[in-house]
């Protein structure tokens, strides 16, 4: 058996709401709704009935302006603006289901590790110990002068700053130890102050006394997520993730990155079991095999359009952490003239965006490369399962993290025809074995 997730790409944002963007006629009342929760919780509810692991919450904190030097474009199409902050949302998720785990995302520059650590230990209670924690370093200057900063820390930094954080986050939710609380109403004794004490941590960059000033959630310590693939972001997964985000366009990649990953899993003493690699796949999937290779087709036609190209350049100014604007680049210059190492943003996205890209131009690499592809998982609800089993057996597992267009078509193209197709095949669960995120993720 294997994992399965759910990237909501889009945060607790905006999500595909306009036909002249793109995003096709299945959009519905996305334009005026998506601050509400009703989208959100039927995506859950639908996602636990087809036995998935977790929905990743992904989140930005500001206006992206680097494309052509303005913002027009991202306020014009709704590009990652307007987003809300997932935290609210995660308790109403976990109210309306009883199982799927929900991970949102917190960025090591927006939050002090203390607030971290009480609000996922908080958020560890209000769902019953469904809560994950997807740690990023975010990636644009605009999102570091919102809070405080000049600009953003180099790429490597970053990691080495995460990487303090985390192990500050983990400290303070350890600080109330097993037998710190009584409960005891009948001597009025609740909680022991031998078992409760403070960390003093002190570090590069960050400091923080202690204790926590709650007690642990079910979980304990939350269960980390993250999704870098560059050897940094690769060394935070290795040593501290339960999950990660990995992003692939071939099966020999995939069993590659799974390798180098427990190779610096062993190399933390950690057993490659206690962490599993969701890889990132956008299937494409219809009534027939037949129905299904046409709608790739248009899929892949799409992306020579005006709006498609637009948004792809936008993207890829966006990955670059801002620091490169391919909307001014001429768009016939061949893409070995383009110095890539001004980038400062998601180093691993930008090299899988220019992955293979030896000879063409600009031009052709933006109507052709995505960062997220269908990994082949192109035909029917059946087709497509034995697709992700045969994946599987390459690979050696752990699973899948979906990412679709956010309308309930796709919703249901997933829950109602592949998960069904998926448990026929005895590929993914039949029931939640724990009672936790953690738990059932690492259940097999």
């Amino acid at each position: 058996m294997f994992h399965l997730g759910w990237f909501l790409g889009n945060g607790f944002g905006i999500q595909e709401w306009s036909a002249h963007n793109g995003h096709g006629p299945w959009t519905g009342t996305n334009v005026v709704d998506w601050m509400k929760p009703d989208l959100y919780i039927d995506l859950a509810q639908n996602l636990e009935r087809a036995g998935f692991d977790y929905i990743l919450i992904e989140d930005t904190a500001m206006v992206e302006d680097s494309y052509n030097g303005s913002a027009e474009v991202s306020l014009r199409r709704g590009l990652m603006t307007p987003k809300n902050d997932p935290m609210p949302l995660v308790p109403l998720i976990a109210r309306a289901t009883e199982h799927i785990g929900v991970v949102p995302t917190v960025s090591t520059i927006q939050y002090h590790p203390y607030l971290a650590a009480r609000l996922y230990t908080t958020l560890d209670h209000l769902t019953e110990g469904r809560v994950g924690m997807n740690v990023v370093t975010s990636v644009t200057d605009r999102v570091a002068q919102n809070f405080g900063y000049t600009e953003h820390f180099p790429h490597d930094e970053r990691y080495k700053m995460a990487m303090e954080w985390i192990d500050v986050v983990q400290q303070l939710q350890s600080t109330w130890k097993p037998g710190a609380v009584l409960a005891d109403a009948e001597n009025g004794r609740y909680a022991d102050h031998r078992f409760v004490q403070p960390i003093d941590f002190v570090g590069q960059y960050f400091s923080s006394r202690g204790p926590l000033n709650t007690i642990p959630g079910p979980q304990g310590v939350v269960p980390v997520v993250s999704a870098g693939g560059s050897a940094p972001g690769r060394e935070l997964a290795a040593r501290f993730d339960v999950t990660q985000m990995a992003m692939c366009k071939t099966v020999e990649d995939m069993k590659e990155y799974r390798e180098d990953i427990h190779r610096r899993a062993r190399s933390f003493g950690r057993s490659t079991d206690d962490i599993k690699l969701l890889f990132l796949a956008s299937p494409v999937i219809a009534d027939t095999d037949e129905d299904a290779q046409e709608k790739k087709r248009r899929i892949e036609a799409a992306r020579s359009s005006d709006a498609a190209i637009e948004y792809n350049l936008w993207n890829m100014s966006y990955t670059s952490g801002g620091r490169i604007d391919f909307g001014a680049i001429d768009p016939d210059t061949p893409v070995d003239q383009i110095d890539l190492s001004k980038q400062n943003g998601e180093n691993s996205s930008i090299a899988n965006l220019f992955q293979h890209t030896e000879g063409k131009t600009l031009r052709q690499v933006v109507a052709s490369s995505y960062q997220i592809t269908d990994l082949g998982l192109v035909g029917s609800p059946d087709t497509v399962a034995e697709q992700m089993g045969d994946i599987m057996d390459e690979v050696g597992g752990d699973g899948f993290l979906i990412y679709l267009p956010m309308t309930r078509r796709s919703i249901a193209e997933v829950s109602d025809g592949l998960g069904p197709a998926l448990r026929r095949r005895g590929l993914i669960r039949d029931e939640y074995q724990g009672a936790t995120l953690k738990e059932n993720i690492l259940a097999f």
